[in-house]
């Protein structure tokens, strides 16, 4: 079992995670409705038992602000599921730009890949066509929904229909 709920917002947008405990908390207050239970897993008081949550909804629209992901280390090893993009090795792993730095290439999302030291260093100043060494995907900028899911350490389908499924193969 998950201990993590993903809440929505009145209009079904995913806005955040919490705690199962804040959760039942918010569906028993009547601020939320439950959407998926957690699989037939119960809360045990005395004298009554109540499904836990997986999923909720909120009963009033909350005014978000616009939720980006941060671009971050962490992050964009995050994104690459902590390995390197040119051989799948996981450990001594470091940043890598895709276009050199010191060809012009930026600090962003799409410019940006996990790589271990090893390759890194073998890649030098070249772009990945020019080195021989073919990226295992495109980098992207995950969305925050699609950053939920994958933060969280969800399997696969659990929250799925309620997040946006857009992540490039």
């Amino acid at each position: 079992m998950n201990n993590r709920v993903l809440v929505l917002n009145q209009d079904f947008s995913p806005l955040m995670v919490c705690s199962i405990e804040r959760a039942f908390i918010l569906v028993y207050l009547n601020k939320s409705e439950m959407i998926r239970s957690a699989n037939g897993h119960r809360l045990h008081s005395i004298t009554r038992s109540f499904p836990l949550p997986s999923v909720i909804r909120l009963n009033r629209y909350v005014n978000a602000p616009y939720k980006g992901v941060n671009l971050t280390r962490q992050n964009i090893f995050k994104r690459d599921n902590f390995e390197c993009q040119y051989c799948g090795v996981r450990r001594d792993l470091t940043l890598d730009h895709v276009m050199p730095s010191s060809r012009g290439g930026g600090h962003s999302w799409l410019n940006l890949v996990t790589a271990c030291k090893r390759c890194n260093a073998r890649k030098g100043d070249f772009t990945p066509e020019e080195a021989g060494m073919p990226l295992k995907y495109k980098p992207y900028k995950p969305s925050y929904a699609l950053f939920l899911r994958d933060i969280h350490g969800m399997k696969q389908g659990e929250w799925d229909e309620f997040l946006n499924s857009n992540k490039p193969q």
